[in-house]
């Protein structure tokens, strides 16, 4: 689609598009699970499988699997914990959790993506353990971290700001804006 300065303009999301055409753009979550509703299209599995199962709808392909339903969610610790408290299986960042590490910490305590992944996999491990977690990856924490690619809008910002020191976040948002709403470039070129 062209407009009169020679310009492409992002189509709206409908069952016209092609996979293809679907891809080319940047999508918002609301966005594509109001299209998978209106094709009937599975919409869980966060936004990459979720457009990976519109391309193959709007294309009459056979979708890719539908993703498991989630486990009903283990038990959860409850107030009071303390540094002997076991994390369980399945155990999440609750309130309890960020409440505790505050108590230990300080106020900087924070679910960064080390604590994130400990919680998440140490199940068996203590709270004592869990603190001293936090203490032993402070500096990894410091560095800049990989944003992934499901978090366009922030990855964009990163590298915006980097290569404008002093832009405002306004003209941040108003260059996203620019951004998303042009196609993207082919992986291949």
């Amino acid at each position: 689609m062209s407009s009169h300065t020679g310009t492409e303009i992002r189509p709206e999301p409908s069952a016209a598009l092609s996979g293809n055409e679907l891809a080319r753009w940047y999508w918002t979550l609301a966005e594509l699970t109001t299209l998978a509703r209106e094709l009937g299209v599975p919409r869980g599995g966060g936004k990459a499988a979720l457009t990976e199962r519109l391309r193959a709808a709007l294309d009459g392909a056979a979708p890719p699997a539908a993703p498991p339903r989630a486990r009903k969610a283990s038990r959860q610790l409850a107030a009071p914990v303390d540094g002997s408290t076991v994390i369980p299986e399945g155990q999440r960042c609750s309130q309890v959790l960020r409440e505790y590490f505050r108590r230990e910490i300080g106020p900087a305590f924070h679910f960064d993506a080390h604590m994130r992944t400990f919680i998440a996999e140490s199940a068996g491990h203590t709270l004592a353990d869990a603190t001293a977690h936090w203490h032993t990856t402070r500096q990894a924490a410091a560095q800049p971290q990989e944003i992934g690619p499901q978090f366009e809008l922030n990855r964009f910002l990163r590298a915006w700001h980097t290569s404008h020191p002093a832009g405002t976040h306004t003209e941040a948002l108003t260059a996203w804006h620019t951004h998303r709403n042009r196609p993207r470039t082919p992986a291949s070129e």
